[in-house]
This record gives C-alpha cells, sequence and structure tokens, in this order.
C-alpha cells in the first residue's frame, strides 16, 4: 500500500508515521487502506501492525446504511484517531473530522484564533472550530461605542478572542475581542483636580449662586404704602428685576409677601 502519513490536527504536528500503539494520539489524521468490511463497520491497516475499526456511524455524517456503499476492499482513505486502547490491543477511528476544540478542551480566559461567520445587529458570530459558533456580543467588540458590528469586523475575518464563558448544556459560548485590547487612558481633564477639591468646587460654586441677591427694590404694594405713610423716596423707585434659582425665588417672595402683610396690619391699625 502507499505509505502512510500522519498529522495531528493540534498546535504540534507529526511529520512521521506512528509505527506502534503508543505514538497514536487522539485527532491523530491517517492515511489508511481498507483491509476488510463487516456488516458493522470496517476494518484499516494504518501500519502500526493492528488494524483500527471503523464503526459504520463513523462513515460519514450522513447515515450510511451498508458499509459497502461507503468503502470497499484496497481503498486507501483518511481517518483520524477517536480511541486507542494499548492494554486491549483496540484503536478506533473515524471518516468525520474531529473538533479543533472540544467542549472538554474550552477554559475561561483561552484565546483563539476564529474566523467571523456572521454578523448580527447585537454582536458577531466566530468559528473558533468547536460544535458550536461563539458570539462577541457588542458590547465586547471594542472599548469604544460601536453601533453596529460591521465597523469593527467583516464576514471571513480571522481576529483573536478570548473565551468569557461557556455552557455545554446550552450549546454557548461567549467570546470577546475587547478583552485583548488595551484599554484607553481617560481623558485628560479628569486628571486636572483631584475627585475631592473638585467636589468642593462643586459645593462652593452652588452655595455662591444660592447667595448671589441683588439689591431688592420694593414692590408696588410697599410704594402704594410708603405713599400712604407720606414716604417720599417712592417718585424713583420700581418693581424688582428677579433673578436666581426657582426656589430661592419663591422663598425670596413669600418672605416679602409676609412682610407686606405684616405692613399693611401696622398701616391699618394706626390710621383706626
Amino acid at each position: 500500500m502507499d505509505e502512510i502519513t500522519a498529522v495531528i490536527d493540534t498546535p504540534a504536528l507529526q511529520t512521521q508515521a506512528p509505527t506502534n500503539l503508543d505514538e497514536l494520539k487522539p485527532k491523530m489524521r491517517l492515511i489508511g487502506r481498507v483491509d476488510r468490511l463487516e456488516l458493522y463497520g470496517a476494518f484499516i491497516d494504518i501500519g502500526v501492525g493492528v488494524n483500527a475499526l471503523i464503526h459504520i456511524s463513523q462513515l460519514g455524517e450522513e447515515r450510511v446504511n451498508r458499509v459497502s456503499d461507503v468503502l470497499n476492499v484496497g481503498d486507501t482513505i483518511t481517518v483520524w484517531i477517536d480511541k486507542v486502547n494499548p492494554e486491549t490491543q483496540q484503536i478506533m477511528v473515524t471518516m468525520i473530522k474531529p473538533l479543533a476544540v472540544d467542549w472538554s478542551d474550552l477554559k475561561t480566559g483561552h484565546v483563539y484564533t476564529g474566523k467571523v461567520t456572521r454578523l448580527e445587529n447585537f454582536g458577531a458570530f466566530v468559528d473558533i472550530g468547536a460544535e458550536r459558533e461563539g458570539l462577541v456580543h457588542i458590547s465586547e467588540l471594542s472599548h469604544d461605542y460601536v453601533k453596529h458590528p460591521g465597523e469593527v469586523a467583516k464576514v471571513d475575518d480571522e481576529i483573536q478572542v478570548q473565551v468569557l464563558g461557556f455552557s455545554k448544556r446550552k450549546r454557548r459560548i461567549d467570546l470577546s475581542m475587547k478583552a485583548l485590547m488595551e484599554k484607553p487612558a481617560p481623558p485628560e481633564e479628569l486628571f486636572t483636580a483631584p475627585r475631592g477639591n473638585r467636589r468642593q468646587q462643586r459645593v462652593e460654586e452652588v452655595i455662591e449662586f444660592d447667595e448671589e441677591e441683588e439689591e431688592e427694590l420694593p414692590t408696588a404694594m410697599e410704594l402704594a404704602l410708603r405713599r400712604a405713610m407720606g414716604d417720599e423716596r417712592t417718585g424713583s423707585l420700581t418693581p424688582p428685576a428677579r433673578r436666581g434659582k426657582p426656589g430661592a425665588r419663591k422663598r425670596h417672595h413669600d418672605n416679602r409677601r409676609r412682610q407686606q402683610e405684616d405692613l399693611l396690619s401696622r398701616t391699618l391699625q394706626m390710621q383706626d
């Protein structure tokens, strides 16, 4: 048969074909030859002295009714190592390409390079080689405000992402691009004064505003009362223009009103 080669679909690559069971690793890719067909599967010679078994369910992603519909004796095929048991001399292989990232491989904080598969208003889906695509929520695309994911990434872009969390039960993987970016420094104006000083300055501004008063001029009623009592200073006086905060103006108006009522009451008593 043709020379057997092997490649592991992980960061560590093997350039030479394995020669015994101890050299076999899960997800290792091998070129083998179909040696025998059975109803339940086929035996494959992978060059380690022991034939590997491929079950009928592992002949492809589609349902297979008969092994002979897919394989013939003497065919050269590509298989991946699924399980190896050196004690029982059993090797299980598959023709279905295994996932690059199993659920058991996922860890919070792990960094992967993935491909953007689609964009939605709420985020971007990224294929990192797992069973399901991971989601980079729009809030995790950048430290800056992002109106739509298309402003940051495009379909088929290769990007680096970090795992924020995952749930095998929900078949969900949460990813982040922002976690791998340097956080921008706050604007310089925030450091112009210590926080306590800024708060004190704000309090002083409020106090100064509340205490800001103009010299008040008498109201129209006061002018009439002064004229009734013969006060000659009323000729050049006009009703006041108010300013300040609405609450301060109301309190001032109430005080003026009470003073006017007291003045009117005393005037009526003097006339009586």
